[in-house]
């Protein structure tokens, strides 16, 4: 394959004991610095030539037939080996779901890892097959996540049965510690809460509460909650031209739009409306 392929599910069945976020393929991967992580499991694979993954104050080479399993909110980065080639192509899924952490669990499967295929292209023939369904089933995508969910179970069923595990990054236990919060933040932070509510919801104190979010995050944990609100504010940005900058400001937390406003071009450079209007043709 030499062109980019992507798919986005915005997915009704949340419920669903699994589901997908995305798939796709690039001929030519980018240069990507995620100090937050990305909210679902991300499974990243090489097809062609060599990539650089960093995380936790590791450098792994990601070799064709390898591919790294990264549990949600792990900070890392990844870019082309540039050392050995110009070019890395990969494949890859995101993923969550209702049931997401038992089942990774039962598969002994619940951490970020690194694997190897131990017989070629087993996966990336698979994921291939899954594009080839998605093609074919774009004019009747009513009941596809449900068929999507299968064949996502059926993929980590093969990476547990084909793949060899080829190195366990360092696990950050401090994740299962705090995954409560985290997954409550994902609920309410477009609520008028701040560093005391996030402490009193987790009952420890704010000083404990801030460590472990350094440890796990490299950020504090009102940082973090931020970072959810730009996530939000960005999507909305993107998805409802309609909404004005008070409307997305009010939707994702923020009392004041200038505060809303200061606080995005803090974070990214540029403000909401630049960036709607960068991206939005």
């Amino acid at each position: 394959m030499k062109k980019k392929i992507r798919y986005t599910f915005s997915s009704s069945e949340k419920t669903l004991p699994i589901y997908m976020d995305s798939i796709g393929y690039n001929h030519q991967e980018l240069d990507f610095d995620r100090p937050e992580g990305y909210p679902y499991y991300h499974w990243l694979q090489t097809i062609k030539g060599e990539g650089l993954l960093e995380f936790a104050d590791q450098r792994l080479i990601l070799e064709e037939g390898r591919g790294v399993l990264l549990a949600p909110y792990t900070p890392h980065k990844y870019h082309p080996n540039y050392d050995k080639t110009s070019q890395w192509s990969t494949v890859y899924l995101t993923f969550s779901g209702a049931a997401i952490d038992r089942i990774l669990n039962a598969l002994q499967m619940n951490y970020s890892a690194v694997y190897r295929e131990t017989e070629s292209n087993l996966f990336y023939h698979f994921i291939k097959e899954i594009f080839t369904f998605i093609e074919a089933e774009q004019p009747y995508r009513t009941l596809i996540d449900y068929d999507l969910s299968t064949k996502l179970y059926e993929f980590m069923i093969l990476i547990k049965k084909y793949g060899k595990l080829d190195d366990r990054l360092s696990t950050i236990q401090s994740y299962d510690k705090i995954r409560p919060i985290v997954e409550w933040l994902e609920r309410v932070y477009p609520e008028n809460i701040g560093l005391l509510e996030i402490s009193e919801q987790a009952n420890i104190s704010s000083q404990h509460l801030n460590k472990l979010f350094h440890d796990t995050f490299g950020m504090s944990p009102y940082s973090f909650l931020v970072q959810l609100r730009m996530r939000e504010a960005k999507r909305l940005l993107l998805t409802d031209v309609h909404l004005t900058l008070k409307d997305i400001a009010q939707q994702v937390g923020f009392n004041a739009v200038s505060h809303f406003v200061t606080t995005f071009k803090n974070r990214e450079g540029i403000t909401p409306k630049q960036y709607r209007d960068l991206h939005v043709k």
